[in-house]
């Protein structure tokens, strides 16, 4: 794969926002409140292991055409998503927003067939190289339907998290979910509750 850049995130991606076009949003560096840096989806390989990561593409498919191009459609992409998401479609400073959305949706998705891997188990395949526009569209459609679903949009939340700004579908039941991950920023918050108390017990 291309490097088209290089940066102090981490190799993996977490994908626990229960959509795929909310993961886009959550890899800015905002999401986690970082401050200034690269940008995460510009590290080496950063978007190629995402699309992985995500499900856009079956692993073991070269992405050796991934570069700065690709970085910027995710990015605007990105950003786009995270604006209709927080301040609504409804809003009129969205509507550039959701032009864009809307026209990368247009695209056609990826074609898909399934093969036998060496054990003759039938496993996902693209049937071209995957392009850049084709898996935008997957992505925009996903956020398409989002948008467009009232019902899935009123489980939208941002986590509580203090250093956490990632948006996330509450599916939990009672729609209780404070957090984006129990495992990441919710252990965070019991790890800082737990200090806080023993803190009060020692002074």
């Amino acid at each position: 794969m291309t490097a088209v850049g290089a940066g102090p995130y981490p190799s993996q991606w977490r994908f626990d926002s229960g959509r795929v076009c909310l993961d886009l949003v959550a890899t800015a560096r905002e999401a986690d409140r970082r401050a200034g840096g690269t940008e995460p989806l510009a590290d080496a390989g950063g978007l190629g292991r995402w699309l992985v990561g995500a499900g856009l593409v079956p692993a073991g498919t070269p992405l050796n055409g991934v570069d700065s191009t690709w970085v910027a459609g995710f990015v605007e992409l990105r950003e786009c998503i995270d604006r209709l998401v927080r301040t609504g479609p409804e809003e009129g400073r969205a509507d550039d927003a959701l032009e864009t959305l809307n026209a990368r949706a247009q695209g056609a998705p990826p074609g898909i067939r399934a093969v036998k891997d060496g054990r003759g188990t039938l496993v996902r395949a693209l049937c071209a190289a995957p392009e850049c526009a084709a898996l935008l569209a997957v992505v925009a459609r996903d956020a398409v339907e989002l948008l467009t679903d009232p019902v899935a949009r009123s489980r939208l939340r941002q986590c509580e998290g203090d250093n956490c700004r990632r948006v996330y579908l509450d599916t939990s039941r009672g729609r209780r979910r404070r957090w984006c991950s129990s495992e990441v920023c919710g252990n965070r918050e019991r790890v800082a509750r737990h200090r806080r108390k023993t803190s009060v017990k020692e002074s």
